[in-house]
C-alpha cells in the first residue's frame, strides 16, 4: 500500500517555482499495476523518486507497506567506478538477497556481455537501464517502481522485459511510467495522470488513457 498525505514537491528555475506534485493525498490499491501518464516534464519520474525516499519532499509524506525498488531506468543507485557484477553484490548485501544468484541472474538477463565485468561510467543509457531492470526484477519487492525502462533493447528483449514484468506481477503491484499506450494496456489495471501538480485516479484504465489523450491534444 502507499499513501500520500499533503504531499508538495516544487524545483527553483531561474528564481521562478514550479510546483510538479501539489498538495497531493491519495491511497494507491495494493495488488495493482498501476500506469503514471502525463506530459513530459509533468512530475511522474519526479513522483517515483519521492515514493522510493531517493528525494525529500518539501511537505507532506509518502506512507507505504512492504518494499518497494528503487525507480528502474535511474542509473543514480550505481556506482560508475565499480563493475556492473561488484555493483549488483553491493546490492545483493543491502537487501539480504543470495548474492550469486542474483548475479547470474542479472548478467544473463542484461545481456550486456563482457561489460558486466567493466565499470558502470563505461556503459551507455540502455546497458544501465538493462543492469537496473535486471537487477530490480532479479529482487523481490512487493511494489515495483518502472520507468520507462521496458522500451529499452531490441524486440526480443522487451519481450523478455514484459514476460518476467507480468510474471512480478502476479505477487506485487507496479507503478510504471510509460508513453508507449499498447505497453500501457498490455501491463496495467489502472491509471493516474499528472497535470500540473494535480493526480487523478482512474479505476479503468481506458478512462485513464482518454483523459490523457485530451490532455496531449492527441
Amino acid at each position: 500500500m502507499i499513501r500520500f498525505e499533503n504531499l508538495t514537491k516544487g524545483f527553483w528555475t531561474n528564481n521562478v517555482r514550479k510546483v510538479v506534485i501539489d498538495n497531493l493525498n491519495l491511497t494507491l490499491p495494493q495488488g495493482k499495476s498501476i500506469a503514471l501518464l502525463g506530459r513530459n516534464g509533468a512530475g511522474k519520474s519526479t513522483l517515483l523518486r519521492l515514493i522510493s525516499g531517493t528525494i525529500k519532499p518539501d511537505a507532506g509524506r509518502v506512507v507505504s507497506t512492504g518494499s518497494i525498488s528503487w525507480p528502474v531506468g535511474f542509473s543514480g543507485s550505481f556506482h560508475h567506478d565499480l563493475t556492473g557484477a561488484q555493483n549488483v553484490r553491493f546490492i545483493a548485501r543491502v537487501y539480504g538477497v543470495d548474492t550469486d544468484e542474483l548475479v547470474n541472474f542479472v548478467e544473463h538477463f542484461a545481456e550486456i556481455g563482457e561489460h558486466f565485468h567493466a565499470p558502470v561510467r563505461n556503459y551507455s543509457s540502455g546497458m544501465r537501464s538493462r543492469l537496473a531492470f535486471g537487477t530490480s526484477m532479479g529482487i523481490r519487492f512487493d511494489i515495483y517502481l518502472v520507468d520507462e525502462v521496458t522500451a529499452v533493447g531490441d524486440q526480443e528483449f522487451r519481450r523478455k522485459s514484459r514476460q518476467v514484468f507480468r510474471e512480478r506481477m502476479v505477487d506485487a503491484s507496479a507503478i510504471l511510467v510509460t508513453h508507449n499506450m499498447p505497453e500501457v494496456r498490455e501491463l496495467c489495471d489502472e491509471g493516474l495522470v499528472l497535470e500540473e501538480g494535480k493526480i487523478t485516479h482512474f479505476t479503468d484504465l481506458d478512462e485513464a488513457i482518454r483523459y490523457h489523450n485530451v490532455l496531449m491534444d492527441v
